[in-house]
């Protein structure tokens, strides 16, 4: 069991969230995008959960990361399972979870040192 705080000098960590914005190192974002501890891609998709293409997740399995956190806005649903099976295929760990549940789960992860990724979609 570690009994240290882990040094998170450096990494992307989601640092506030609300019912339609979350901050990133206290900047605010309002709109989809992925954060990677190392990087932020804004406008990842314009996709609502029920819109997403297969070259959406096709993005996502392109990141070189070990889990996904895919956020879906204010309350969980699931994307079909069609869009979610490449990723059992590649040995990709995917998570679906409300949003809030993925920014907190994001932070502990990668300040962890996983390879991790939050997929965040907003209402």
């Amino acid at each position: 069991m570690k009994l240290h705080i882990p040094n998170t000098a450096g990494l992307n960590l989601f640092t506030a969230y609300g019912e339609d914005y979350i901050a990133v190192n206290q900047e605010k974002y309002s709109t989809n995008l992925i954060l990677l501890p190392e990087s932020i891609i804004p406008d990842w998709t314009s996709a609502k959960l029920e819109s997403l293409t297969e070259a959406d997740m096709q993005r996502l399995l392109e990141l070189g990361t070990e889990i996904i956190l895919l956020g879906t806005g204010s309350r969980l649903r699931f994307p079909p399972g069609a869009l979610l099976r490449p990723f059992a295929a590649a040995g990709i760990g995917l998570d679906v979870m409300d949003l809030q549940a993925a920014c907190r789960t994001y932070n502990i992860l990668a300040a962890e040192g996983r390879k991790v990724a939050a997929a965040l979609l907003f209402d």
